[in-house]
């Protein structure tokens, strides 16, 4: 069984919970309505369910390989990544005067999900020229710009993000890779960066490694560090390729996970110095490649959300099909296919629910990106900017975290057969496990959710999100049907939870911040879980009103809005007496480092 993209799902989603018909009414989005949504989806499910989803199992089987520091992609990709480029699908959500398609984030984000669906380990590749064109078009000069971003986009050349080193994980303080100034606007790098997503490749005739670094007299810590772009090949003043720069990969890793993507040791500077060029100011390079590293977040939680659809879509196929055991209720005298059974239903309706609810919320967060890019008003551009802030950790940790469980209870729901790699189910719960890890680990998005993104305002966002779960809990307490009601009161509790963590957030981190920040996770989780069950929420009160149009797919909508009210929102009352009530960090913190 390959992958099937759920265009009429994701349609529903960005039509009735991201308000596609607001974001097509922002300047210069005016042909983004959903006559070009359906069009753009039907097409790239095309290529992703025929071209990329058949290579899925190849790249796990035939990884990339290194030899003497060249790097080969797995049999096919190459072709598929031509088909991708040339397709335009690099440049969905990019300036139309790049050579992009000038589509907002809306539209492009259920095309993201789709392309790591059918192949996670490609769609690497191109989520991280993404982020390279995102840091250019922001911080890049004009001529930067220029030369570099529609090479990007035309998939000519592919991009990276160079930030990791042996010493320095996610303390970016600890960064020694230096860049010297040669006194004609170029710099000479010398230095080892770790961990490089498609650091090497032949997909591409060219890479552009964005690299952060320190110059010389540079201040300590994060304070100190610029951001360069260092070409793979040197780029002539007309544009064509020259000589090899001093970047090369000296060996690729061996992992867990998402085999086919090349994760490269590179290494700056062993024969002179690689040449690089300085984006923007010194000093300011960890400013700017948040920027890639805002794109490349939102994009690993839209990750989370297509290897969990990927595994469901499996998970019902095989318990379709596979026979056993006779019925609990004594409805059959014969063995059945295990989707009767009371429990496979529990596991697959967990995992339909939790993955439906994330994706609610990344398409939802996409739209506030684009209002806030778009909008005439700039308070409004302004709000809805920090919303989209606030949701990222939540979308990036959330939604990967969650993969884990809903491709972990794929590989159960396939029993013992699930354990063997043969069917398949196991390679999608190995390539999750790195996606709440990169771009920044779980804690480092609820350090994030908590420091950043709550006690910067006061918790104002947050404020301003619980108003607005009100207004549908008054929507759907207006209703006569008994599954909306239920939902409601699960919701409530949720909405109630989340607040009171909120307000213990805000009171206790100068008096208690250990406390606080050892709560930080948790309060990551029950924020996914009421701001997913919100829109699933939403989702059911639509349904309620449509479901005469279509029974089926409405039906099931309120359905599997109501399981995750009943199943997944009543989890939030027990994570918040683990940061309110039990005071966490009493616990948590409770053993000193020699009694563990």
């Amino acid at each position: 069984m390959s992958y099937t993209a759920p265009i009429k799902d994701m349609l529903f989603v960005l039509k009735e919970l991201a308000g596609l018909d607001t974001v097509a009414g922002l300047p210069g989005f005016e042909d983004a309505g959903a006559e070009t949504a359906q069009a753009v989806l039907e097409e790239s499910a095309k290529l992703c369910e025929q071209v990329l989803a058949p290579l899925n199992v190849e790249g796990d089987r035939n990884p990339s390989t290194w030899k003497d520091g060249v790097v080969s992609a797995t049999p096919g990709f190459k072709e598929a990544f031509r088909q991708f480029v040339e397709g335009g699908w690099q440049g969905v959500q990019h300036p139309a005067e790049y050579e992009g398609q000038g589509l907002p984030k809306s539209i492009a984000t259920p095309c993201i999900e789709m392309l790591n669906a059918s192949n996670l380990s490609f769609a690497l590749c191109p989520l991280l020229t993404d982020g390279a064109i995102e840091a250019l078009l922001t911080a890049g000069s004009e001529a930067q710009k220029q030369r570099y971003v529609p090479k990007l986009i035309s998939g000519e050349w592919t991009g990276t993000m160079n930030l990791t080193e042996p010493q320095a994980g996610s303390d970016l303080a600890l960064v020694r890779t230096r860049a010297e100034p040669q006194g004609d606007g170029t710099y000479r790098v010398f230095g080892t960066k770790i961990f490089i997503t498609w650091g090497e490749h032949d997909m591409a005739e060219n890479i552009v490694h964005l690299v952060l670094a320190r110059t010389p007299n540079a201040p300590e810590g994060v304070k100190g560090i610029s951001l360069f772009i260092v070409p793979k090949f040197l780029i002539g003043e007309d544009g064509t390729l020259g000589a090899r720069n001093d970047v090369h990969c000296v060996s690729i890793e061996h992992k867990l996970g998402i085999k086919a993507s090349p994760t490269a040791v590179l290494q700056f500077g062993d024969h002179g110095g690689a040449v690089g060029y300085l984006i923007g100011e010194e000093n300011r390079g960890l400013e700017y490649m948040f920027i890639m590293m805002n794109a490349a977040r939102f994009a690993v939680g839209m990750q989370g959300v297509a290897v969990a659809d990927r595994a469901y879509q499996k998970a019902v196929a095989y318990a379709k099909e596979r026979v056993q055991s006779r019925p609990v209720d004594g409805s059959a005298k014969q063995a059945v296919s295990i989707v009767h059974h009371p429990d496979v239903r529990r596991m697959l309706m967990r995992m339909r629910a939790l993955t439906e609810g994330a994706r609610a919320l990344g398409y939802v967060a996409a739209a506030h990106s684009d209002i806030a890019h778009r909008h005439a008003d700039e308070r409004v551009r302004a709000e809805h900017q920090a919303i989209y802030e606030y949701l990222v950790p939540i979308v990036k940790g959330w939604s990967t975290e969650m993969s884990l469980e809903v491709t972990s209870l794929g590989v159960q729901v396939h029993g013992g057969m699930g354990f063997i790699e043969e069917t398949g189910a196991a390679q999608y719960y190995r390539d999750a496990r790195i996606l709440p890890i990169y771009e920044g680990t779980t804690a480092i998005q609820a350090n994030d959710l908590v420091g950043r993104k709550t006690l910067r305002d006061g918790g104002a966002v947050a404020q301003r999100l619980l108003r607005d779960i009100d207004g549908t809990i008054e929507a759907l307490k207006a209703q006569d049907e008994p599954s909306l009601r239920s939902i409601a009161t699960q919701l409530e509790a949720g909405r109630d939870a989340l607040a009171r963590v909120v307000e213990y957030v805000v009171a206790h981190a100068k008096r208690d911040p250990n406390a606080v920040f050892a709560g930080s996770v948790p309060y990551l989780e029950l924020a996914g879980i009421v701001l997913g069950g919100w829109q699933m929420a939403r989702a059911a009160l639509i349904a309620r009103e449509r479901q005469a149009q279509d029974p089926a797919f409405f039906g099931a909508k309120i359905r599997t809005a109501q399981f995750f009210a009943e199943h997944v929102l009543p989890h939030a009352a027990a994570i918040e007496t683990s940061i309110v009530t039990a005071k966490g960090g009493e616990g948590w913190l409770a053993l000193d480092g020699d009694q563990f």
